[in-house]
């Protein structure tokens, strides 16, 4: 057996070996979505020939390898939801694949609070989505909550989510790797996609005729669509998400603590995640980003991403579009940890800004926009036809769904494509 280490190695070994010519499967992007899209494909046509086009060194070095590692229970998303459809599924499918693969799993929990009696409508929201949902939840009050964790803040009463955990998102992307590696799925590393003409892709590396494209490209989702001729109605608008994080002997929790969230918007607010390994850290934010991989500073600077992101920015600040002045201000001051510490207080005691000294690394969401209704887009978006296929929105829970919602995709696939198993 080839050890993780010897895998990875040969991973990395792909970027310098040539492209192949053809490919049954030409999958974009190396994130959880499309490993979990190539080793669906696998499963479903084992004769085929799949590679995976990934523009960095690595897979997962965008969202995937960059999310909380929190395994969401389902419960913040509506019934008729694909986000509610597949959270409790693919959370089951972590915690399996944790277990058989001996990854480590922080199996914690969740206390989403109400920080004031007007929150407490949002709780109770809460609980009936996670009923209809089939999701475990448990309403407990305030003194059954403080018995989960003796240093929450809540009105009333808290919402206990038992099966929300956590896992070290770059471990699980590394076994992925592994995984794709053994069923021969050709790993293309630092190889971009360029254009496209009939069914022939052109890269950086060289040009390769598909027989069948699946788009999962993130954050240039949207642009890889249009060149096939979807996604005319969206864009990619990219939200920034920091953490603080706790310093060694930060005071432990037992659990995650989150807010009620604004369920008008996709994002749940800032909150404590306990991770993998036991510590703690504060965030996230969905700072309104300038260009696609705007990370820190002037770093990946794209002149035309940041007119075209800007100019759509701007004109959401002006007419007010679903609150974006509002979130907009209340996110950009959350780049002071000032301002992270004072809305970390509302949720738990003893919150001290010298125990979060440090950011995090930061990372982005690739949300889509809808032009035509100038909303976010809420739930998983995707299109395709007998020559392509488009994944337009898998943000949070997206890693979670990861691999329920690759296999509801290859369904899709196989019915708009023709192609039979």
């Amino acid at each position: 057996m080839i050890d993780d280490g010897r895998i990875i190695d040969l991973f990395f070994c792909m970027e310098t070996m040539s492209l192949p010519s053809t490919t049954d499967f030409l999958i974009i992007g190396g994130g959880v979505m499309g490993l979990a899209l190539a080793l669906e494909t696998r499963r479903l046509y084992p004769l085929s020939t799949i590679v995976v086009l990934e523009k960095e060194s690595q897979c997962g070095l965008h969202a995937s390898g960059r999310n909380s590692g929190v395994l969401h229970a389902g419960f913040y998303y509506t019934a008729d939801s694909l986000k509610a459809r597949f959270s409790q599924e693919g959370n089951q499918w972590w915690q399996n694949y944790c277990k058989e693969q001996k990854l480590p799993l922080n199996s914690c929990g969740k206390l989403v609070v109400a920080r004031h009696e007007g929150e407490l409508a949002g709780l109770d929201e809460l609980k009936r989505r996670g009923d209809a949902n089939g999701v475990p939840l448990e309403m407990v009050s305030a003194e059954e909550a403080r018995r989960l964790e003796p240093r929450v803040k809540t009105c009333q009463r808290a919402l206990f989510s038992p099966t929300t955990a956590s896992l070290d998102p770059k471990m699980a992307m590394t076994r992925l790797v592994r995984d794709a590696s053994r069923e021969g799925i050709i790993l293309a590393t630092r190889t971009s996609f360029l254009s496209r003409q009939q069914d022939q892709v052109t890269t950086n590396r060289g040009k390769i005729t598909a027989g069948y494209v699946i788009n999962a490209a993130g954050l240039y989702a949207d642009q890889i669509a249009r060149a096939y001729g979807f996604a005319n109605e969206y864009t990619i608008l990219p939200f920034k998400g920091l953490y603080l994080y706790g310093r060694e002997g930060c005071p432990p929790l037992n659990l995650h603590i989150y807010p009620v969230p604004d369920l008008a918007n996709p994002f749940l607010g800032v909150h404590f995640t306990v991770t993998m390994m036991g510590g703690v850290k504060i965030g996230p934010t969905a700072i309104p980003a300038f260009w696609r991989q705007h990370y820190r500073g002037m770093e990946n600077f794209n002149l035309q991403e940041a007119i075209t992101i800007l100019g759509l920015q701007a004109a959401l600040f002006w007419r007010n579009d679903f609150n974006f002045r509002r979130l907009a201000m209340q996110e950009l001051a959350k780049q002071s940890r000032g301002q992270m510490i004072k809305l970390a207080k509302d949720l738990l005691e003893g919150v001290y800004k010298m125990d979060f000294p440090v950011w995090g690394l930061p990372g982005l969401r690739a949300q889509l926009f809808n032009l035509e209704s100038n909303k976010l887009e809420m739930d998983f978006r995707y299109q395709g036809d007998r020559h392509s296929f488009h994944v337009l929105n898998a943000v949070s829970p997206g890693f979670t769904c990861a691999f329920p919602f690759a296999k509801f995709l290859l369904q899709q696939v196989t019915e708009v494509s023709g192609i039979r198993p």
